[in-house]
């Protein structure tokens, strides 16, 4: 064990790169990397703390029963957790590890909604495994919590939470979009608890174009840059399958419905979605 191990926590929405930053980081002989650790832990704590079903200290309790012990036993100078379940979860994070990093991960929502809608239909907010965690939610007196499988744990707003009122009537599409907006809100939100030395924001498409980004993202996580890294930032790691799809215009309309407002907080609004080369 490594006592003096730092904690650093990549987040964002999900298919912003996580998986491939994990795979850039991992081999590194001071860093332990890894890509949603512990996910069918932790993705239902995330949740039941989002939508007001544990408290704070009790999402802390969990957290560390997970990665805290895994940070405890880490023998290498950074602990590293690329994953969009813990974008919930900063607050308490944040208690545990006060003085943890984080890093911000963010991609063009359309991009982002469009690899969810046609790489992960089964994993994301289908219609059944929505239904199910919903049904729950009214009534968990008599209805069974859903296990502690992937595709049931995907936030659902709750009374006074964003899109409380017109989620019910979502479609697939529509839920990918409220969470790609919610959880970059909720990560903005938090990241104003921390500070500035501690945390870093940057755009995927950034990343991979911006050497001086790229320097500053690999501080974080204590290894200097070299012309390698770059090189591998210029091709995805880690897809399921290698195609890359538009939104239909009905999506397009769908999306800027729910999150333009995100676009423009993150200097999307401007851009041209890009498009990916395999």
């Amino acid at each position: 064990m490594a006592r003096d191990t730092i904690p650093v926590f990549i987040v964002g929405s999900g298919r912003s790169g996580t998986r491939m930053i994990a795979k850039l980081l991992a081999g590194h002989d001071t860093i332990e990397a890894h890509h949603e650790y512990l996910c069918t832990h932790i993705q239902p704590v995330a949740c039941e703390y989002y939508m007001g079903l544990c408290s704070r200290a009790e999402a802390k309790a969990r957290f560390a029963a997970c990665h805290g012990a895994g940070i405890h036993y880490s023998k290498a100078r950074y602990f590293v957790d690329s994953s969009n379940k813990l974008s919930w979860l900063i607050e308490p994070i944040l208690d545990l590890f006060p003085t943890a990093r984080f890093i911000h991960l963010a991609r063009d929502g359309r991009n982002v909604t469009s690899s969810f809608f046609h790489k992960l239909t089964s994993e994301a907010y289908d219609d059944d495994s929505t239904a199910a965690l919903s049904a729950w939610l009214d009534d968990p007196a008599s209805v069974p919590r859903p296990p502690a499988e992937k595709k049931y744990w995907w936030n659902i707003p709750r009374r006074g939470q964003p899109f409380f009122e017109a989620f019910p009537g979502f479609d697939q599409y529509q839920r990918m979009a409220y969470h790609w907006s919610e959880s970059n809100r909720v990560i903005l939100d938090s990241f104003a608890q921390i500070p500035d030395a501690q945390k870093l924001f940057v755009r995927l498409e950034d990343l991979t174009s911006d050497r001086d980004l790229l320097a500053r993202f690999l501080g974080m996580v204590g290894i200097p840059y070299g012309d390698a890294y770059f090189e591998t930032m210029q091709t995805p790691q880690g897809v399921f399958f290698p195609m890359d799809f538009k939104l239909t215009p009905k999506q397009a309309a769908q999306f800027t419905a729910i999150a333009w407002p995100m676009m423009e907080r993150l200097g999307y609004a401007e851009r041209e979605p890009y498009r990916v080369t395999y």
